[in-house]
């Protein structure tokens, strides 16, 4: 069994455990392990008392609450964190209650959901914060019956011992067990002998959510709040000149109009700190309608932005990043991104003699593919709602990493970390989107101005021309081929604006002898952020794409050309850095070789694509069906084949890859943000496309390898391979290889 240490003297565990209103509390910190606050636990004598991350509530009449660290926006860690917390504290799951923690990063060193990490972090801290509270319970029944621990058993909640017929619940016994010093070590179930992971579990909070009960920002309401809204430029590359309020302070309700900069001059911003428009306009009153009215009576006077300067904190101190001044299009990126791909470039990679491999070449294949910029849109537009007074600076807010908005908030609203209170409100979709906390700050700001709790409110059309988008990309491919028809290099070149998405230790690099990997950007006034799987996305679309039309090129069925590359990469591996496991890549498509029945006639009609891609430390695979119906392209089925580790819940592991796939269709197919002058050109779900439900797969077959490893990426690794899954199924369709995102655009389709 595993062995896990708990660092804490028997006296601050003590502080905590015995101030829980006559039941026991363990918090258990995901890198520090206990981590006292004796302010939390003295408010456990009340029924609203604030409990966070890893934290076990037991009362004496035998409630058990588990408490959910991470914030949620459907990637339901409500249910598999709390499930890791229960296997190992073997409570009734059935009527264990889980609940949201709030964000207090002083206690808990962790509350992140983003980057497919949530379950790999949490996987030993939160078993072990079971266990010991299991532990701890059974030597409270020890003492209190005289018994040795060893003869104990414990089985939904309840301590049992066999040979004096004795048993006590745990409400029984929690007030005792309190009182308890905590174990140097516990020991960690084996897998083998888990009961609850593993197994597919409902969401915990399903009917809460079903049922309007689980609160988001939207539906968070204070005494004496205002509703506010902003205006900001028509266009990037655009700032505030001046503006007239005259008419708009005349509109029923309305309570104050002020221009307010985001950040201060000068601020070096954090890993997820980013601008969009840093001078905006408030509207503040009474009503979401009225605000809305008043906001179309504001006069405002815009200006060009000059070419500036931007401080950002990176591994090592900080670097400049430059804002270029101009309003950008669409159609000038891809012109500049095809001059780019023909320029020198920054050499990320290089292994043996691509130079002469190619010069020596009796073919080359090589193939362009583009990406456009995409927005998130999340279901639930952003929000938030902010009182700050001098005392405190309260927020309810749907943010995915909390911590990472410290330095903003302590830096532009001039309040201290200790005075900052955050309720993690329930989040209506991501996708990276609500990873950037500017419009924590923004409200923040016009609550201090105002001098009163404000709920600012996003529309769809401020989500989306105010947004933080998914970058546009290029990425060429090329493979020298020699006479026997044998791969003898590759070589890729990838770039965008103003990100290049290069993964330059990504297979196929490892497999050939020759192989060359450059790289370049592009600055950008356009702002940008994390998208699902970021650069992955595009990379394995590229990626995968090229490596299907090369199969074709040398005769080879595609599938099994990428297993005989890995196969390469698993006996002679080129170079050091390749960062992916070719043994857990080829387990992946082996199985979905097997689930999808590759090699057979997919239904009657249907043309099969495949493609498969490592991120996140996971590995996922898929074949799409698509058939042609009065000559749209439709997505059928498709069968999926994941490596995530160890599946803690195969019931979300499988809904979680359901959306990735439907998310993954919708943007390949349709997915596009067009600029024309530095404005988008789509203001709303009325032309940005996204997939609807009747476009949706009918049937989507997801199977997990099933190993030891411990829990690692689920959220963003199926979604990247799906493009060229879908791209490859459409050409054998259509008889058309797809070289530029989305795919009906270039098929003349819409």
């Amino acid at each position: 069994m595993k062995n896990a240490n708990n660092n804490q003297s028997r006296r601050s565990f003590l502080k905590v455990t015995s101030l829980t209103g006559g039941g026991m509390m363990i918090g258990f910190s995901w890198f520090a392990n206990l981590i006292p606050n004796e302010a939390i636990a003295a408010a456990t004598d009340k029924m609203d008392w604030v409990e966070l991350t890893g934290f076990i509530k037991i009362t004496p009449d035998n409630q058990v609450k588990i408490f959910n660290p991470n914030p949620e926006f459907g990637t339901n860690v409500m249910t598999s964190l709390p499930m890791m917390v229960n296997e190992e504290l073997e409570a009734d799951w059935s009527k264990v209650i889980v609940e949201m923690g709030d964000y207090d990063t002083p206690r808990f060193k962790s509350q992140f959901t983003g980057g497919s990490r949530a379950m790999a972090m949490a996987w030993k801290p939160l078993r072990t914060a079971g266990a010991t509270a299991r532990l701890l319970l059974m030597q409270a029944a020890s003492n209190e019956w005289g018994v040795p621990m060893s003869e104990l058993t414990v089985f939904k909640g309840v301590v049992m011992h066999k040979a004096s017929n004795k048993s006590a619940n745990y409400g029984a016994l929690a007030t005792a067990a309190s009182k308890l010093p905590k174990p140097e070590k516990v020991e960690l179930k084996k897998n083998a002998d888990f009961t609850l992971l593993g197994t597919p579990q409902k969401n915990k909070v399903g009917k809460e959510i079903v049922g309007g009960e689980s609160l988001f920002t939207l539906d968070y309401k204070m005494e004496g709040m205002l509703i506010a809204m902003v205006i900001h430029p028509p266009a990037f590359g655009m700032q505030l000149k001046s503006f007239d309020a005259t008419e708009a302070l005349k509109m029923p309700g309305i309570k104050a109009v002020f221009d307010f900069q985001v950040y201060k001059d000068g601020y070096a911003k954090a890993g997820f700190d980013t601008r969009a428009f840093n001078k905006l306009i408030a509207v503040v009153g009474n009503s979401t309608w009225e605000v809305m009215n008043a906001r179309k009576k504001v006069v405002a006077q815009w200006e060009p932005i000059q070419d500036t300067k931007e401080m950002v904190m990176a591994r090592g101190g900080k670097r400049e990043e430059i804002i270029p001044a101009g309003l950008e299009s669409t159609e000038n990126h891809l012109r500049l991104m095809h001059e780019m791909q023909k320029k020198p470039t920054r050499v990320a990679r290089k292994d043996g003699d691509p130079e002469t491999a190619f010069k020596n070449a009796t073919k080359v294949l090589e193939r362009t593919y583009t990406a456009p910029f995409l927005a998130h849109n999340p279901m639930e537009p952003i929000s938030c709602v902010a009182h700050i007074t001098d005392e405190k600076a309260f927020f309810v807010a749907p943010i995915q990493i909390p911590e990472m908005m410290k330095q903003n908030i302590v830096s532009n609203l001039d309040i201290k970390p200790e005075q900052i209170e955050m309720k993690l409100a329930r989040m209506g979709g991501g996708f990276g989107r609500r990873a950037y906390g500017h419009y924590i700050v923004e409200a923040g700001h016009i609550s201090k101005r105002v001098k009163a709790p404000v709920k600012l409110i996003y529309t769809r059309e401020d989500d989306l021309t105010n947004g933080i988008y998914r970058p546009t990309y290029i990425m060429t491919y090329k493979a020298a081929i020699d006479k026997d028809n044998n791969v003898t290099a590759i070589h890729v070149i990838g770039g965008g604006i103003p990100e290049s998405p290069l993964h330059e230790n990504r297979f196929p690099a490892g497999v050939f002898d020759n192989y060359l990997a450059e790289s370049w950007d592009m600055p950008s006034n356009i702002t940008i952020g994390a998208y699902r799987a970021p650069r992955s996305n595009f990379n394995a679309s590229a990626e995968q794409s090229f490596l299907d039309e090369l199969a074709e090129t040398v005769g080879k069925d595609p599938l099994d050309f990428r297993i005989e590359m890995l196969k390469k990469a698993k006996a002679n591996p080129v170079g050091k850095n390749n960062d992916y496991n070719a043994d857990r890549f080829i387990a992946v498509l082996e199985l979905l070789k097997e689930k999808s029945n590759w090699g057979s006639t997919a239904s009657k009609n249907a043309k099969r694509g495949v493609s498969a891609y490592f991120c996140h430390a996971s590995y996922a695979a898929h074949v799409v069906d698509v058939t042609m119906k009065n000559g749209q392209p439709y997505v059928e089925k498709v069968v999926t084949a994941m490596d995530c580790g160890f599946v803690v819940n195969p019931e979300g592991a499988k809904n979680m890859v359901e959306g990735a796939v439907v998310d993954g269709i919708g943007n390949a197919l349709y997915g596009e943000l067009i600029l024309e002058k530095g404005a988008t050109v789509q203001k709303n779900l009325n032309n940005y496309r996204i997939i609807r439900h009747r476009e949706a797969p009918k049937k989507i077959d997801v199977h997990f390898v099933q190993n030891n490893i411990d829990p690692t990426g689920l959220g963003e690794p199926p979604f990247p391979p799906v493009f060229a899954a879908v791209a490859n199924a459409l050409y054998k369709a259509t008889g058309k290889r797809l070289y530029n995102q989305p795919y009906l655009k270039e098929l003349g389709k819409v």
